[in-house]
């Protein structure tokens, strides 16, 4: 394929181009346009498809290949990680402060880059939070938010989204409390997206697109689902 494919917001929101069609330059890139709805959002999920983009671009979707995942039972928890969280100096929770979390993943980098995460995309995964389909999990340092992550749930699967850090291993600690949780919201499988050295050293790896939309088709169903009941580690 060399020619991106264009969304329509009239056209079915559950409509999305084979994932096979995504372009090689840039790599993973499927479509542009449409909208965020819930909707469009959760047909994406679906298909291992993602939204990102920067201010002043259409939204863009994505579906790469490789595809980085975490398997809770291969998650690396390194000595200095597990130091850390034998202090107890950081405490977690889960979906008590899903607004802040976010906000806190938009603010601009150490370098004074702008992140992706725009007030548009802000609402959308707002909006799946109230329908109890967007979690986050929460660091905190003497009642402080230091860090945590967020991201979408679809049946088994986990897609992780963005996560951010104030202190040192604020964002691994948030991971290795999802990681714990995993087992009572019944999830297999954490989506990762695209490769990095940092994912990797936590047990991530990539496995072809092929392999993801197949562990997505048995896993991410659209169950009912609410907020996380959090329980103070």
């Amino acid at each position: 394929m060399t020619r991106l494919v264009w969304l329509s917001e009239q056209a079915a929101a559950d409509w999305f181009p084979p994932v096979a069609q995504a372009l090689r330059d840039p790599p993973g890139l499927l479509a542009a346009g449409g909208d965020l709805t819930p909707a469009r959002l959760l047909a994406a999920y679906e298909r291992g498809i993602f939204p990102w983009y920067s201010a002043g671009q259409p939204i863009l979707w994505w579906a790469p290949d490789p595809r980085m995942v975490l398997f809770p039972a291969e998650f690396r928890c390194s000595r200095s990680l597990r130091k850390t969280l034998r202090r107890g100096h950081l405490q977690t929770r889960l979906d008590c402060a899903f607004g802040e979390t976010i906000r806190a993943c938009a603010a601009p980098r150490r370098s004074g880059a702008d992140t992706w995460l725009n007030e548009q995309m802000i609402g959308a995964y707002a909006a799946l939070h109230a329908m109890g389909l967007s979690h986050s999990v929460e660091t905190y340092q003497a009642g402080q938010l230091v860090g945590g992550l967020y991201g979408v749930q679809l049946g088994r699967v986990f897609f992780g989204e963005s996560m951010f850090s104030r202190v040192t291993d604020a964002s691994k600690v948030a991971l290795a409390r999802l990681i714990r949780e995993c087992p009572a919201n019944g999830i297999e499988l954490i989506d990762c997206q695209v490769a990095s050295a940092h994912l990797a050293g936590l047990g991530a790896r990539e496995i072809s697109r092929q392999e993801f939309a197949a562990l997505l088709s048995r896993h991410a169903t659209r169950e009912p689902r609410s907020r996380w009941t959090d329980k103070p580690l």
